[in-house]
């Protein structure tokens, strides 16, 4: 019998399927972030990321034009695995005859058909967007939406009324929805005078954001909250609580970040409460090490607890899952592609845990049986499945770097 034939039975003795979680974890999808591969500056003039946001690093490679970064990411999705969508920022706008002309509160979507071309052309999922509320002049004392200058309110309310604009022209043009996500460098750096009167602010700013016309069935609004930022390190307006709170009582998602949470707290532990209320729940993985960080994901013990409440739940259709990193001191196609892969080896390791015989130990308060259990699945021939789901669905095998070390030597070097 052969390895895969083996740990077929082994996983079977648990009640496992693992042929069925293979075909399911083919058909989730994960929506990769484009700014891994320029340091999360984009097209429209910025030249460096701000606002609150920090790229470490010179590795040699970075994508300077729209046309570097696309032949990167076909590279990387080439390389990844499962079903895969693209995740925009509004900075990555081509801006063409327009650049110098059209600011970020009049971006349309013509601004943005070739990521459309470029992810048909590939295949992709669907095209993900998110207004860029950073790297710009019209940030004002490290504020946006809740800046008390109208003037600098009504701008970012216009951009990311745009953004829900474009982002119906990408669902139309895809065939799927279209998330949007908000989030807003908006804080302090020191102990605040006044904190609720700025949230009353953003309150209103969002509020007027989503009162223009917009189809609900095709663009997904979310919101994300963050504990603190560079530069704003006392006080934070777009906080946990406030953005709870804003998306149940407005009908939209709220995105949780595993990085944008103190490091005693766990989304694992976050995501089933919101499933408790939510029909959607957006989702960016990252990795943070001492603070949001960003650093590449990697197969850790919470990755697999995240992946797991979304399994267990029966919530691989309602958990929108995207990744959210930049690591700018490695190569950063492999950053890319080894994030994805993953995210995908933690679901997949989601999917061959026998949920139903261990909810059942909790609920009878069989608590030593199933540590017993919990214990032994740890030590299952997880790689031999993962092996065979990516044979059967002919993905790059684990020789898949050897390609970016050629691609680097040809392409990457000749930017420097």
């Amino acid at each position: 019998m052969d390895r895969y034939g083996q740990a077929k039975e082994m996983f079977a003795a648990y009640g496992v399927d693992t042929d069925a979680a293979i075909e399911k974890l083919a058909g989730i999808p994960i929506s990769v972030h484009c700014w891994q591969g320029d340091d999360v500056i984009g097209f429209d003039g910025a030249g460096a990321a701000s606002g609150g946001i920090q790229t470490t690093g010179n590795y040699p490679g970075r994508a300077r034009t729209p046309e570097e970064l696309m032949e990167d990411l076909k590279l990387a999705f080439s390389l990844m695995t499962g079903k895969k969508r693209l995740n925009l920022h509004s900075s990555y706008a081509i801006l063409g005859k327009d650049a110098g002309k059209v600011d970020r509160d009049a971006y349309r979507p013509e601004h943005f058909a070739p990521w459309v071309k470029f992810a048909k052309e590939i295949g992709l999922d669907g095209i993900d967007f998110n207004p860029t509320c950073y790297s710009h002049a019209m940030v004002k004392d490290g504020l946006t939406l809740s800046h008390p200058d109208e003037n600098v309110r009504k701008f970012w309310i216009r951009h990311c009324q745009a953004c829900l604009k474009i982002a119906e022209y990408f669902a139309d043009e895809m065939g799927s929805y279209s998330l949007v996500n908000i989030w807003v460098p908006d804080g302090l750096k020191d102990v605040p005078a006044d904190r609720l009167t700025p949230r009353l602010r953003l309150r209103d700013s969002l509020d007027e954001i989503l009162s223009i016309a917009y189809d609900k069935t095709k663009v997904r609004v979310a919101v994300e909250s963050k504990v603190f930022g560079i530069g704003v390190e006392s006080y934070t307006v777009g906080n946990n609580e406030f953005y709870q709170n804003y998306a149940a009582t407005r009908g939209i998602s709220c995105l949780l970040d595993n990085g944008h949470y103190h490091p005693t707290e766990v989304v694992s532990d976050k995501i089933p409460s919101l499933l408790a209320f939510y029909d959607q729940v957006a989702l960016h993985v990252t990795r943070g090490v001492r603070w949001d960080s960003d650093h590449v994901v990697l197969l850790e013990d919470e990755l697999k607890e995240i992946c797991k409440e979304i399994v267990r739940n029966g919530a691989t259709d309602k958990v929108m899952i995207g990744l959210d990193y930049f690591d700018a001191s490695i190569n950063r196609i492999s950053a890319w592609v080894v994030g994805e892969r993953n995210m995908d080896k933690a679901l997949l390791f989601a999917l061959l845990q026998p949920h139903d015989a261990l909810r059942k130990m909790q609920d009878d308060a069989n608590f030593t049986e199933q540590m017993v259990v919990q214990e032994e699945l740890k030590m299952l021939p997880y790689g031999d499945v993962w092996e065979e789901y990516l044979r059967r669905n002919h993905f790059a095998g684990s020789d898949w770097f050897e390609l970016v070390r050629v691609y680097e030597k040809k392409v990457l070097k000749e930017r420097m």
